[in-house]
């Protein structure tokens, strides 16, 4: 049954390169794009993963962070170029919000379901856990700034205030991979390692490039469909620009690795699930943002940090249950059932929000 599906999703590669070309059905164009994406991610975390093992465990896991949210980064490009920035601020906050308590959530479910208590390393989970609140910050600063009155009219102010955050954020990251991989790297290891690749699984360096390239054009052409049918697909479903990139958008992006993180909670590798929930959180808030902010001028729709309040209220929120949760080093399938409620009633609420023009517009 799997390798069926798993050939239906690597049919829709084509069938969304297609539409794309003849201009299609903009709808069906928007389904088999998010179908494809699914395939093309999982093929990209492989070929990443087989390099991050030639490089060693250090340079190794800094590969792999680099290049774990490349389908996420190359959707929101395409995004920026065809003048959405409501979606892309969206999908980052949802790719946040989704990690940390859709994924995070199943991982509990699935893992606490099979083995009853399910143990991490909490300093770990704390460490990142800070990381995330300073990302809540940096959302609300560029929001309370625009809301004030010397500002409100000037939105060349907002961008600036966004460039100079971005720097920051961009340089905390730096020195958070120099925290976790150099200066405590012992004390910030797993409670259960994951087991080493075997020999037969390694793959030559000419197939893990060769892979990595062709899966990351084909992510390019598909991404492309899928952010020139976006608006069509949520006029025809009734969905807004903010539940399309906070819900949608980014669970196509962050799918392969949610269904990596269950598998690993289920093989009792909570550390490990835990690690990828988190860290692709505090990569997109840290780093893909900050940095989709610098490539935003040379496509010529300069993108800033003025995030919704809903959204603003999504994320804080996610982030302070998450880290009350795994304060104690372990978990079970009851809190897991309770951040997929938490995002499930933000997901509803999402679905009925009414526009909101004032940060879309920039």
């Amino acid at each position: 049954m799997q390798r069926i599906i798993r050939w239906l999703l690597y049919a829709t590669i084509p069938v969304a390169i297609a539409l794309h070309f003849i201009h299609g059905h903009l709808v069906a164009e928007f389904v088999f794009a998010c179908a494809a994406v699914l395939p093309l991610a999982a093929w990209i975390g492989v070929s990443t993963e087989q390099l991050a093992h030639r490089m060693g465990s250090t340079y190794g896991a800094l590969f792999n962070a680099t290049f774990g949210n490349f389908a996420e980064m190359v959707i929101a490009i395409f995004a920026i170029r065809a003048g959405l920035p409501g979606v892309v601020r969206a999908s980052f906050t949802g790719s946040i919000v989704g990690n940390l308590l859709f994924v995070a959530g199943l991982s509990m479910l699935a893992g606490g379901w099979k083995h009853r208590t399910l143990k991490f390393n909490a300093l770990a989970a704390e460490s990142q856990a800070g990381q995330l609140i300073l990302a809540v910050a940096s959302f609300l600063v560029p929001a309370l700034f625009f809301r004030s009155a010397a500002s409100a009219h000037q939105p060349q102010l907002i961008h600036q205030v966004s460039v100079g955050t971005a720097i920051i954020l961009i340089i905390v990251y730096i020195l958070g991979l120099f925290f976790a991989f150099k200066t405590h790297k012992e004390q910030l290891s797993a409670v259960s390692e994951a087991p080493e690749m075997a020999a037969e699984d390694v793959w030559s360096l000419k197939r893990a490039i060769g892979l990595l390239v062709f899966a990351s054009a084909l992510m390019s052409v598909v991404a492309e469909g899928l952010v020139a049918a976006v608006g069509e697909a949520g006029k025809a479903w009734g969905m807004n620009e903010v539940f399309l990139g906070f819900v949608v958008l980014a669970i196509v992006g962050n799918a392969a690795e949610h269904s990596t993180a269950v598998m690993l909670a289920m093989r009792n590798q909570m550390d490990t699930a835990l690690n990828i929930s988190m860290q692709s959180s505090v990569q997109i808030a840290l780093f893909v943002c900050p940095l989709l902010v610098f490539l935003s001028y040379p496509l010529g729709h300069p993108l800033d940090l003025l995030f919704t309040p809903f959204e603003m209220l999504a994320v804080g929120l996610c982030v302070a249950i998450f880290s009350y949760l795994v304060m104690d080093g372990e978990t079970n399938w009851y809190e897991g059932i309770q951040l997929l409620a938490v995002y499930a009633i933000i997901a509803v609420a999402l679905y009925f929000l009414p526009a909101s023009p004032t940060p879309a517009s920039h």
